[in-house]
């Protein structure tokens, strides 16, 4: 179990803004250390989508100290001026490797944001039991609160959300349709004239691009519909060509 906790958000909009992340990657609980007013006609409701109608009212207001006692806490900050010699913001995780970490231990766990400003205090991070940062450009490595939590809860959707509007795997065409799909390329390299020494180098090419695609059903129908209608064009072509030749051959004989 996953909860979320903002500490002294400045701002009801940022508080809003974290609700509405949360409601998109599957998680419900909400806990506030010293929150701004979260007025139901305010920013917060607001920016918080569909979040305002469970996640932000039913938000409890705890202490630091409910958050150390009852979960365990991974605190999420910019990491400046650590290394393996200081141990306040090192070492840490970024989302993804928290992502696998959480995966493994199972237990109550909250995700604290500190302040829009100066984010988690290096007293507050030390009383935590892990610390995440989102790697960045050294150059401008810290990101707006609201941006930042939804990175995080982003990168964790693997065990908060159990399903999303995207497929979990792509529906691969059945075989016996994707060698279809084979032969009816077959019969365009010798009309196309790729000589008798390039055509399997053609043939393993192009099965090759089709191995790695793992063409849908649809999508094997559709290219299966073109090369049929080429095919039947070329024909076409074919009878036509008979015909032409005996006009031609009439008109040099007269």
């Amino acid at each position: 179990m996953i909860s979320v906790a903002i500490v002294d958000a400045q701002t009801p909009g940022n508080v809003g803004t974290i609700a509405r992340a949360m409601k998109n990657f599957g998680l419900s609980d909400l806990y506030l250390v010293d929150p701004p007013d979260l007025d139901p006609d305010g920013e917060a409701y607001a920016l918080a989508g569909q979040a305002r109608e469970d996640v932000l009212p039913n938000a409890q207001t705890v202490s630091f100290e409910y958050l150390i006692e009852n979960f365990h806490t991974v605190g999420c900050t910019a990491v400046t001026n650590s290394d393996d010699r200081r141990h306040v913001r090192y070492p840490f995780v970024t989302p993804r490797e928290l992502t696998d970490s959480l995966t493994t231990v199972g237990t109550e766990t909250v995700i604290v944001f500190g302040r829009e400003r100066v984010g988690l205090h290096n007293e507050e991070l030390s009383s935590l039991d892990e610390i995440c940062s989102i790697p960045a450009s050294e150059a401008y490595p810290v990101l707006n609160l609201g941006q930042a939590a939804t990175i995080v809860l982003y990168e964790l959707r693997s065990i908060t959300v159990d399903e999303t509007q995207h497929p979990t795997e792509i529906v691969r065409a059945s075989e016996r349709d994707i060698e279809g799909l084979h032969d009816q390329f077959e019969t365009f390299i010798e009309p196309v004239g790729i000589v008798p020494e390039q055509q399997s180098r053609i043939r393993r090419l192009w099965r090759r691009v089709l191995g790695r695609a793992h063409p849908t059903r649809r999508e094997v129908s559709s290219l299966r519909g073109v090369f049929r209608r080429a095919e039947n064009r070329l024909r076409e072509k074919q009878a036509q060509k008979p015909n032409e030749d005996t006009t031609k051959n009439k008109n040099e004989n007269e």
